[in-house]
């Protein structure tokens, strides 16, 4: 018996996805840890309220370092959960073809978006910058860098940057500092 007989195209394409997806993840989590031995259970401060969108300026009481390390830990947890979903979604068997098709496109989104912001903060701090962090959603862009005072110069070497590897429009992209 032929082996596409055994397994179907859709099956095929399907554990595809689910390997780039794990691939993804995994890069993700290996090129976000920081490594700078801060406890990233910390919290940034108490009296921060939850209805707050990564990526704009914001006033902290906490150093950079502790922002940036709670941010992507807070980050990694949304995108587990939503990964999660997607598994969960993706083993059920009473799914129909294309409801299937449409949990696996999210996946394959959902990885994407992993990808850009690891390649944005890595091309970001190769450009001098001590810390950066990426937000991309399907309709925007927002990066966090740390620096001591952001020129117009150095915001547009980011805006390129996010543009070169999202596509997305320059007044779709937020740029923040934290100092």
């Amino acid at each position: 018996m032929k082996l596409n007989m055994i397994l179907g195209k859709k099956q095929i394409i399907l554990a595809s996805l689910v390997l780039v997806l794990g691939v993804a993840i995994y890069l993700n989590y290996t090129f976000s840890e920081s490594g700078n031995g801060y406890d990233i259970t910390a919290s940034v401060n108490s009296e921060t309220t939850d209805d707050r969108t990564y990526g704009e300026a914001q006033l902290t009481s906490a150093e950079p370092d502790e922002y940036f390390t709670a941010a992507r830990v807070e980050r990694k947890k949304a995108r587990d959960e939503s990964v999660e979903t997607l598994a969960t979604t993706l083993k059920d068997s009473s799914l129909s073809d294309e409801e299937k098709e449409v949990a696996t496109n999210k996946a394959l989104e959902v990885s994407q978006q992993i990808e850009s912001e690891n390649k944005i903060e890595t091309l970001v701090k190769a450009k001098g910058f001590q810390e950066c962090l990426a937000f991309v959603d399907e309709d925007s862009v927002k990066v966090v860098v740390q620096t001591e005072g952001l020129d117009a110069e150095q915001a547009a070497q980011i805006k390129n940057i996010i543009v070169e590897e999202t596509n997305m429009p320059a007044e779709n992209i937020v740029v923040d500092e934290v100092q």
